[in-house]
């Protein structure tokens, strides 16, 4: 689950090492090994491990719990998870990261969403004039839910929503319909997708499909990072 989920953004060169390849084919101890030079995701890993008793950072539990929230990290709490990984990812931080300070604490979870809307910056750029560029970044970076409605040859229509800002808050539109390749590099993570499946989305390629549980859950967890962070956005204004 944890290549699934990393390969796009790796392979687009934003996150992790220059070894997609790996991540599309390689063995559980090959992953392993690239999934530590993810200098996002790891350290999520490495402190859920910790806070949570489970020995493996790569154990499916934490896996699946960041990725879409929920899960073995929904208990924790989220000033006490906060300083844990700013005590990791803090010191390798410049000064564009000056963020990253104990205020996080309030919009703190264990998981990718917070990640993407709390600690990386992209969201404290909106409304300075040029949000285009920031919104597309935090669209494509999220997980999103989608629905197959069809399949021809090696595309899918998929029915999901997108990420909207309306100059003072963020919020998901109505399900709208685009087009998705199934394959990609001659990679495809769901290869028999298929019309009714519910899929994860990342960086506009499919990563995996998603139970009606799985669903609701990242449905939650981007739900509360959401007024999370709104709060934090209405505060600075």
């Amino acid at each position: 689950m944890f290549a699934r989920y990393a390969y796009a953004p790796n392979r687009l060169g934003y996150c992790g090492p220059p070894e997609a390849g790996t991540l599309r084919g390689g063995s559980a101890d090959e992953v392993r090994e690239v999934a530590k030079g993810f200098s996002g995701a790891w350290p999520y890993l490495q402190v859920l491990s910790r806070m949570t008793g489970i020995a493996d950072p790569l154990d499916h539990r934490l896996v699946e719990s960041y990725w879409l929230g929920g899960g073995v990290a929904a208990d924790l709490d989220p000033r006490e998870f906060a300083d844990e990984l700013l005590a990791v990812i803090g010191p390798r931080a410049g000064h564009y990261w000056s963020h990253l300070t104990s205020d996080l604490g309030a919009e703190a979870a264990g998981n990718h969403c917070f990640h993407v809307f709390g600690v990386y910056p992209w969201s404290r750029l909106l409304g300075r004039g040029m949000d285009e560029h920031p919104l597309r970044v935090l669209d494509g970076c999220r997980i999103t839910w989608a629905t197959v409605l069809s399949r021809a040859d090696h595309q899918v229509e998929v029915s999901a929503p997108e990420l909207v800002w309306d100059g003072h808050a963020l919020g998901m539109s109505e399900p709208s319909v685009r087009r998705l390749e199934i394959w990609e590099d001659g990679y495809s993570a769901v290869p028999d997708a298929a019309a009714g499946d519910e899929v994860a989305v990342h960086w506009g390629r499919l990563c995996g499909r998603l139970s009606a549980d799985q669903v609701r859950t990242l449905q939650d967890s981007t739900a509360r990072q959401l007024r999370l962070t709104n709060h934090r956005l209405a505060q600075a204004q």
